[in-house]
């Protein structure tokens, strides 16, 4: 895991920083395991705009991913360590012993020829999914789900994990890269390790037609707006905009939006941080 800076040939390279690739092993990617994926450039079915800033991006195949790594006992070799565009992290493609291909969200330090595992009695090493009941305490650990077959939901991007805190009865403690310590059934899968590509948060764009490429349209300020189309907007001159607030007037700094009635609310052992 590396990044390079570039020379400041253009003005758009001036400052932009770009990831080593250094544990991308291909930049083919498996066919059959690849989706077509349409964009919808912030429109309905009516063709009318519901999302803005939205739109434009270069096309992209989907990767299939696999999140519930359900062929349990099954042992596969990573055959590739591979790019995704539609993600932060880097995938891994598996080649099951039953001749079957799945992609995986990889861990740091997988490598290619590598054997992983998942299900019930398997060794807590990196890559390995297994459930919460049967991972050592305080193992660092990603990709994990919230409901038992579910399939993956949190700690998937580029350098997340939680780490398990505790076990008593059915439920494991575990803390969240948020910072918010929860409960969660004790059968639920993990996989043992951080996510790959934990440089990501080094990188630096350089110019803005990268977030074009991206699908990423301009953004307005809503201190530049008018009052009709935003709490922050009017004034005389330059104004401040007032109380930091999204378009519909919640607060957007430090306010709870979390139910007080939401009934998972009892699995929340300490909140996030402010």
């Amino acid at each position: 895991m590396s990044v390079r800076k570039l020379k400041p040939i253009t003005p758009g390279q001036r400052f932009r920083v770009v990831n080593g690739f250094d544990a991308i092993t291909t930049d083919k990617p498996e066919k059959s395991l690849l989706a077509p994926n349409k964009r919808s450039g912030g429109r309905n079915s009516q063709g009318k705009m519901t999302m803005r800033y939205i739109g434009g991006g270069h096309k992209r195949k989907y990767r299939i991913i696999d999140f519930k790594r359900d062929k349990a006992g099954i042992p596969a070799e990573v055959k590739s360590i591979e790019y995704d565009p539609n993600r932060t992290a880097f995938i891994a493609l598996l080649n099951y012993q039953d001749g079957e291909k799945r992609y995986i969200i990889a861990q740091n330090g997988l490598q290619v020829g590598q054997t992983v595992v998942s299900g019930d009695n398997v060794a807590p090493e990196i890559g390995n999914a297994m459930p919460l009941s049967q991972i050592p305490l305080g193992t660092i650990i990603s990709c994990v789900e919230l409901r038992p077959g579910q399939g993956a939901v949190m700690a998937r991007s580029a350098g997340a994990f939680a780490q398990l805190m505790a076990r008593d009865g059915k439920f494991a403690t575990i803390k969240l890269p948020s910072g918010e310590t929860r409960l969660i059934l004790a059968n639920c899968l993990a996989t043992v390790g951080v996510v790959s590509n934990s440089d990501h948060q080094l990188l630096v764009s350089g110019k803005a037609g990268r977030s074009r490429w991206l699908g990423r349209r301009p953004r307005t300020r809503p201190v530049v707006m008018n009052p009709v189309d935003h709490p922050m907007g009017g004034g005389e001159g330059r104004a401040s905009g007032g109380h930091p607030r999204s378009r519909n007037g919640v607060p957007a700094k430090g306010y709870r939006t979390r139910s007080l009635k939401n009934p998972t609310n009892k699995y929340i052992v300490e909140r996030r941080k402010k």
